[in-house]
């Protein structure tokens, strides 16, 4: 899990629905791909669009990132 992506996605008010729908997939695709990390570059760009941040900063895994 993305602990970055999860909080972004809450502090601009975007249920996982929304996330799915804005990046052309189903809700339950887009949770799997959040537990597994296996987004596709296109994804991951349309993310960092969205949630207005950066690659390094939304996909750590360290905890003092």
């Amino acid at each position: 899990m993305f602990n970055n992506l999860e909080a972004e996605q809450a502090r601009n008010g975007l249920t996982n629905a929304r996330m799915s729908e804005m990046l052309g997939i189903t809700r339950v695709t887009y949770e799997k791909k959040k537990k597994s990390g296996k987004f596709n570059l296109s994804e991951i760009k349309k993310i960092c669009d969205i949630l207005g941040c950066g690659f390094d900063y939304l996909f750590a895994t360290d905890k003092t990132a």
